[in-house]
């Protein structure tokens, strides 16, 4: 199966995930850098990144990547060595640079590689230069700012490798350990058959593969690089914690490495200490200087065939042979000595413990003498420590230190502060997960229909019981009647058989009950852990934005602090996924408009760095997202100003907005506080996106401000998107679930209540109309056969309109686990997805936002049928509003002296801009417009009205002085119902026409 993963990746494939992984490390810790610049722990991810990019790179060929990552390597060494210090922002951005060249040479695409590297040559020659001047301590010579900008970028394609098509690699490129795997060593750890000891073609085919090759010396640097340090640390330190899982994953990894290339020296070896750490481990023994002194010549072995030629090893290997076999009888004799120990300590008497141990003698094999072999070992340049000369197979006659695998007492403090083991990973797939959910959904619904089985049984045991008491009661009635034998038998045995059937009855429910409950417990628990599974620390999100802003503040200007709190914070993959954009536009936003340079915030009383901050936590079954700031935030006064300035509301209805009602006008499409536009920001597409967004997974979104103090953006969404609470209703005698988060209100309104305007329904809650239609009818569902007076209401929204839906009846509230829609239907209308109820049954999911739609539609077309008939007294008793717009007072005064006469009511507006104000607060039957008036025109008025959403529905008739045919298509075109001329006052065409929109008075 891994072939097959193998076979669909070339060698760059494979060096991009690499690459990807070890670039996200050194982003995130090179910032870290930058404020604690003598920080151990990130200068070792720091050098163990770059080691892990350069013998990635060497695999593939990349000679300049492998330089530059060999010198950011050479760089972060120095730094811990302290000959060094990366301590300014300028060497910081030297690393950037080199960081992103290492990603942008990443996703050259095969074909391109050739070219790309001469014509970037100086560029990257340039970089070379910087980095060398950081390690010798020398000036810098940055050049042009964007001088990392002219990389040509051309020929870099985006290459997105998708989670579930990630191959299991045979070896790997890091030199840390990330995956270990737990030996159970009561089971044999030698799966493979052994090695073939004639040649195959095959064989002679991997041997002279470069590439893989190439992934043989990678894998033996990193794993032999570990054992040597942890064997030295503890040769040094023999209470060194020793961490034997670690030890036994590398050797087994070097064994399997050596197997892929059919090395079979290499496997022996890797074989003979793998067993003695397993041993160790098995028998919880220990090792003393002699036997480490052993172990260290088998790895020296593996150090110094890095330094031979790729084809070169074999012929290498053949030549040490003999040396190898010595080391690796030495290494087993260890073995058998640990095994042989442990059996005589088991059978001894523990008071004869001690004299057993150091009796212990082996007798060793007949083999040559270690200095027989000694110009074979160190024909190389001595490549093969002295230190194999020594066998140390005998456990010493006098007491010898020993040193344990196990922490000694006085090194707890060391060992609790040890890193632990990284946890296991496997690697699933996103379509996989969503079935495991799916599934895991239907386990709890299943085991929820129990309990209403196990109710349906208690009132069968009561009637059981009634049966019994009647039948008792029977035969008291017949006692004072003369019954045969055979009656008196019948009737006694149905009592027996009665009680009998009741308390078997009684007994099976206590189970059932009992059975009931533990599966309802196990499907929670089960479902809980698919859902955390789901589940990705919020740290995994936003590890870019550190990076982002510490960029955009040196080309501003600017100093900035920015600080992550909740990185922990568990939050569903899918949710993470959509908060990257909608993040990344806050965070932009608060630098470019909310922190001030550092000049101005000194002279404000402020620290010149400023802080940007960026919060996640769990509150009230919801996830909660801050980002905030302490800049200048934004003046209500000056945000007022600003939105009557772009026409969107009156002055006079500006100065009644609260300070969150302010604060809306910032998500609205177009809608920016920026005096120009820049690449940063002033388009006015960022905050809309956030809004977007959050509504998208139902969520809800707020910002406050302090003037002066700073900024802040709460983001309130939903735990998870696989489970959400919803409100159950019926129409039409079917359930349907809204989600409770796109949910505005509910309530019950009298029919009394509901007046109609326009021939369209509405009632009034809190000083605000809102329209009124049947939720059975937006559906396309029969209408019920029951008309109520008392009406269930869903009160739904979105950005223009606001509607209540009548429903049959409220349901309540449950959890429903999302299923989606089966994709070969389509987008569904009004419809987001599926979920099943307790007992089974399905439900169907509303799409509110669709659903809006929809209802718009409907009503633009006038296909919505009322409420109830109930309605046509209020539809008589509420007179019809009719707005004239005209700059002449004297054609204003006759059309609102026609109308009235005729029983509307009617209210004027002096141009055009004052009508569309008055459009915007108030409510209108229809408009009754001139063409020519200042601010705004008439023709541009009806195109205002019939391009907004709530008000594009409102019939419009244009009275003009001009009668040119030109002028009468203009203002039809622009969606006009009629277009007359001043004459019709003289006669019943202005009326007629008003008639003919919305009815009589």
């Amino acid at each position: 199966m891994a072939n097959q993963d193998m076979s669909n990746f070339s060698m760059m494939d494979l060096f991009r995930m690499e690459a990807d992984t070890q670039v996200a490390v050194l982003n995130e810790n090179i910032l870290v850098l930058e404020n604690n610049p003598n920080s151990p722990a990130e200068l070792e991810s720091l050098m163990r990144a770059a080691h892990s990019l350069k013998g990635a790179a060497r695999i593939v060929g990349l000679d300049a990547a492998v330089r530059i990552a060999h010198m950011m390597e050479d760089c972060f060494v120095a730094a811990q060595a302290g000959s060094i210090a990366l301590d300014s922002p300028d060497k910081i951005d030297v690393m950037l640079r080199a960081i992103d060249l290492l990603a942008q040479i990443s996703q050259i695409p095969e074909t391109e590689i050739e070219n790309w590297f001469p014509v970037n040559r100086s560029q990257i020659e340039t970089l070379e230069t910087a980095i060398l001047a950081i390690i010798n301590n020398e000036q810098l010579d940055l050049g042009s700012p964007d001088e990392a900008e002219t990389i040509e970028q051309e020929t870099i394609v985006e290459t997105e490798i998708l989670p579930e098509w990630e191959p299991q690699l045979p070896v790997d490129f890091t030199a840390e350990i990330t995956d270990h795997v737990q030996f159970n060593s009561d089971i044999p750890h030698e799966i493979l058959p052994d090695l073939p000891q004639v040649e195959s073609p095959e064989t002679r085919l991997l041997k002279t593969d470069l590439s893989m090759l190439a992934l043989f010396a990678t894998e033996v640097e990193a794993q032999s690089i570990l054992l040597n340090q942890t064997l030295l640390s503890l040769k040094n330190d023999p209470n060194e914690y020793l961490d034997l899982d670690s030890l036994v994953k590398s050797a087994h990894l070097i064994k399997g490495a050596g197997r892929i290339v059919q090395f079979h020296e290499v496997v022996k070896l890797a074989k003979a200490i793998e067993d003695t750490f397993v041993a160790l481990q098995k028998h919880k023994s220990s090792l003393n200087p002699s036997q480490i002194d052993t172990l260290l010549a088998g790895v020296n072995i593996l150090v110094n065939m890095q330094e031979i030629p790729a084809l070169e090893i074999e012929s290498w290997l053949a030549e040490q042979e003999a040396g190898i076999d010595n080391i690796v009888a030495d290494i087993s004799k260890i073995f058998e000595l640990l095994t042989t120990k442990q059996s005589a300590t088991t059978a001894a008497v523990v008071s004869q413990k001690s004299a057993e141990v150091t009796s212990i003698q082996t007798t060793p094999t007949p083999q040559p003498k270690p200095q027989d072999n000694a110009s074979q070992r160190t024909k190389n340049s001595d490549r093969i420590s002295p230190a194999a000369n020594s066998t140390a197979v005998a456990v010493e006659q006098r007491p010898t230190k020993i040193v344990s695998a196990k922490p000694a007492p006085s090194n707890l403090r060391e060992n609790a502060q040890k890193p632990k083991t990284a946890d296991r990973v496997v690697r699933v797939n996103a379509e996989n997960l969503n079935r495991i959910m799916g599934l895991a959904g239907e386990s709890l619904v299943e085991a929820k229909w129990l309990q209403p089985f196990a109710d349906s049984l208690l009132k069968l045991r009561k009637n059981q019981g009634q049966l019994y008491n009647l039948l008792e009661k029977l035969q008291e009635s017949l006692s004072d009647s003369v019954l045969d034998q055979r009656s008196e038998d019948y009737l006694s045995s149905a009592r027996k058989k009665a009680n009998d059937c009741r308390h078997i009855l009684s007994d099976r429910l206590n189970e059932l009950e009992l059975f009931a409950r533990r599966s309802a417990n196990l499907s929670d628990r089960l479902y809980r852990e698919v859902i955390a599974s789901n589940m990705r620390p919020f740290a995994d999100g936003v590890s870019a934005f550190g990076r982002m802003l510490r960029d955009l503040a040196r080309q501003l200007g600017k100093q900035v602090k920015f600080e992550v709190v909740g990185k922990s914070t568990q939050v569903d993959r899918d949710i993470l996924e959509k908060l990257e954009a909608p993040l990344t536009h806050i965070l932009r936003n608060a630098l470019d408009h909310g922190i001030e340079l550092p000049d101005a915030r000194l002279a404000a009383g402020k620290s010149a760095e400023g802080t940007i901050r960026l919060e996640a936590a769990h509150r009230g079954g919801m996830l909660s997202i801050t980002v905030s700031d302490d800049g200048k935030g934004i003046e209500p006064e000056k945000l007022r100003q600003k939105i009557v300035t772009k026409g969107m509301v009156s002055a006079e209805m500006a100065a009644k907005l609260t300070e969150p009602e302010l604060m809306d006008f910032l998500f609205l499409p177009g809608f920016s506080t920026a005096s120009q536009v820049t690449e940063i920001s002033g388009r006015g597409v960022g905050l809309d996106i956030v809004q977007s967004m959050v509504q998208e997974v139902g969520g809800i979104l707020r910002a406050t401000s302090v003037p002066e103090k700073g900024m802040s953006f709460h983001l309130q969404l939903p735990l998870t998107l696989s489970v959400i609470r919803t409100l159950l209703v019926e129409i039409s005698g079917e359930p349907y679930a809204f989600p409770l988060t796109r949910i505005d209100r509910i309530v019950m309104v009298e029919s009394a209540d509901i007046a109609i305007a326009e021939n369209r329904q509405y009632f009034t809650l809190d000083n605000q109309n809102i329209g009124l239609v049947t939720a059975y009818q937006v559906l396309e569902l029969p209408a019920p056969p029951e008309k109520l007076d008392l009406l269930p209401v869903i009160i739904v929204s979105d950005r223009s309109s606001s509607y209540g839906l009548a429903v049959d009846k409220f349901l309540g509230e449950r959890d429903l686990v999302v299923r989606p829609l089966d994709p070969r239907l389509g987008k569904v209308a009004d419809i987001s997805a599926a979920a099943f109820m307790e007992d089974g049954a399905p439900v169907l999911i509303i799409d509110v936002e669709d659903l809006v739609r929809s209802t718009d539609k409907l009503l633009a077309e006038s296909l919505l049928q009322k409420v109830s008939k109930t309605e046509q007294t209020a539809e008589s008793t509420t007179r019809k509003r009719v707005l004239v717009v005209d700059d002449s007072i004297t054609v204003r005064e006759v059309e609102r002296k026609l109308l009235e006469n005729q029983g509307y009511e009617v209210e004027i507006a002096v141009n055009g801009m004052d009508g569309w104000n008055a459009l915007r607060t108030g409510q209108f039957d229809l408009v009754i417009s001139d063409v020519d008036m200042p601010r705004m025109t008439g023709i541009e008025l009806v195109s205002q009205i019939k391009n907004h959403s709530a008000l594009k529905s409102i019939p419009v008739i244009i009275v003009s002085y001009k009668d040119r045919e030109q002028d009468r298509i203009r203002g039809l075109e622009v969606g006009a119902d009629y277009y007359l001329t001043k004459s019709s006052f003289h006669d019943d065409t202005l009326l007629n026409a008003v008639v003919d929109l919305i009815g009589e008075a």
